[in-house]
């Protein structure tokens, strides 16, 4: 009698890890739909509450339809990758949804719409990764809040979206929308561009009409970079105007989450449903009184009459093709009514210096409160045992270091003199001496620059190659920020940023709204129009 060898430890592991990673890999198969995919192309909120009213589809058909959308697009076919795990409780959801809708209940415009989120944002009933193999099966103790707000908007979470690792903000020749347990997400125009910022793949699925809704979050351009680069519309909030707490941060200074969309209407209806004082995030505290449930008021057809535009000239002049297009864009403005005038400096020059500094300190901080809130059997317990983990991993450092996480570990608490005296240079080098003045001068409603040029090509053994972007200012000045569709450089679409002082969210709204609707430049991928 012959008996097989037992398998070694190795073998077991190397099976387990196997397993793991191919759960990710694989969206759960839906019985077939009973509505078409493709009948959902372009819809907006409008249109599909419309069709919830009038009883053509149900949330849970059209919950159904994106996730076979996503099986035929995000994991077969092009294979974008922008999804790195879908809910399997989704269908069950919206088909909740649809039985308080027979009540006669609604929850409000939300209510039964699919949204997709950035996967450093807590769900406690999926997995909140960063896109790390470190955080492979990391369940967190609870929902974030703007997860919670979600829900009781009446939101189905579909799925988490992938990212480029830790918010892009891990090592040096990084390339955006890579992650080691997701992979690189393809820009859904040209596979093999780049989707730009780390909420690469929350752009990717709205563009690619995996989702109606996504949620990105930004540090300095990771909202508004892969929204330009997929031709959609991002809004970057002022810090504070939403919460942060349950999202793996960068910089307490600078991170926000923020809406992603196919239009500005969408995207401010969303906003609307993200906002509220939240006792766990201090920023917070801040917009009591500043903010709407409702933003839709401020989306005006004439939103651009009377107003007065600061151009933000350093991007300008890398690009003559951006350039071009952005021009237009100034004449489309004026012809309009609004006046527009040209600005030399909207920061102090020193401030970016300053800003790495503070991530830096921001990030380590940040960080190991974020591990510990995962609790006792939390697998890496600090960005030491991060460091350690992506060393010995075969994955996480094929591409690129982790150079910003060993500098970060380096540094000492934030009451260290060097922080405390870059925090308040930056603030007043972006703020007082900064956005405020240059906006009080000249009577500016706000300011507006190229948001980025087209997309480069992926590239894993130089990383990314951007030259032309404007989120800086508004970023490191913790303003909002809005990017919608400028136009299109041969197959890839660029954007245009309207960024203004903190809280001024309804005016930009207004702005950006008034030149989509005169323009309407957004389009979808052409290939994807017949899946």
């Amino acid at each position: 009698m012959h008996s097989k060898t037992p398998p070694n430890l190795v073998q077991i592991l190397f099976i387990l890890v196997f397993f793991q990673i191919s759960c990710y890999a694989q969206v759960p198969k839906t019985k077939s739909a009973v509505l078409d995919p493709s009948k959902f192309i372009e819809k907006d909120l409008t249109s599909i509450q419309k069709g919830f009213a009038d009883g053509s589809f149900t949330s849970k058909e059209l919950v159904e339809a994106y996730l076979n959308r996503i099986e035929a697009l995000d994991k077969s076919g092009p294979q974008l990758h922008s999804i790195i795990l879908v809910n399997p409780l989704a269908i069950k959801e919206a088909a909740a949804m649809d039985a308080e809708r027979k009540l006669g209940k609604s929850r409000g415009p939300l209510h039964g719409i699919p949204v997709v989120l950035k996967d450093n944002i807590d769900t406690h009933d999926l997995a909140t990764t960063a896109g790390s193999r470190a955080l492979m099966n990391s369940y967190p103790l609870k929902d974030s809040f703007i997860v919670k707000q979600l829900k009781e908007a009446g939101a189905i979470i579909i799925g988490k979206a992938n990212l480029s690792e830790w918010a892009n903000f891990r090592g040096q020749l990084s390339s955006s929308g890579w992650s080691g347990l997701g992979g690189q997400t393809k820009n859904p125009y040209v596979l093999d561009r780049t989707p730009c910022g780390s909420s690469s793949g929350s752009a990717v699925a709205v563009a690619a009409n995996l989702t109606l809704l996504a949620i990105g979050t930004e540090t300095d351009g990771s909202i508004v970079c892969p929204s330009q680069t997929n031709g959609i519309v991002g809004i970057k909030p002022t810090v504070g105007l939403l919460s942060r707490s349950g999202i793996i941060p960068i910089s307490e200074t600078q991170d926000t989450p923020g809406p992603m969309a196919r239009s500005v209407r969408d995207a401010a209806i969303c906003l609307g449903a993200l906002v509220g004082v939240d006792p766990a995030d201090s920023k917070t505290l801040a917009s009591e009184g500043k903010y709407y449930k409702d933003y839709s008021p401020f989306l005006k057809e004439e939103g651009l009459k009377g107003k007065r535009i600061g151009i933000y000239k350093a991007p300008l002049g890398s690009n003559y093709k951006v350039d071009a297009l952005f021009y237009q864009a100034v004449e489309i403005l004026k012809n309009k009514g609004a006046t527009v005038i040209e600005l030399d400096e909207v920061t102090e020059r020193s401030v970016g210096g300053n800003s790495f500094e503070i991530m830096l300190y921001e990030y380590k901080d940040g960080l190991n409160k974020y591990f510990k809130s995962l609790g006792a059997n939390a697998k890496i317990k600090s960005v030491e045992d991060l460091i350690k983990f992506n060393t010995e991993d075969p994955i996480e450092m094929k591409h690129y270091n982790q150079k910003y996480l060993e500098m970060a570990q380096e540094k000492g608490d934030l009451n260290t003199p060097a922080y405390i005296e870059a925090l308040a240079k930056m603030k007043k080098g972006t703020q007082e001496n900064g956005i405020d003045k240059v906006m009080n001068e000249n009577k500016l409603d706000a300011i507006i620059a190229p948001t980025g040029g087209p997309a480069w090509k992926t590239d894993w053994t130089n990383g990314d190659s951007s030259e032309l972007g404007s989120s800086s200012p508004a970023a490191q000045a913790g303003y909002p920020n809005i990017t919608v569709p400028m136009g299109f450089i041969d197959e890839l679409p660029v954007g245009i940023s309207f960024f203004g002082r903190a809280w001024s969210e309804p005016v930009l709204i207004e702005i950006a709204y008034g030149y989509e609707t005169a323009t309407q430049y957004r389009k979808a991928p052409k290939f994807l129009i017949s899946n």
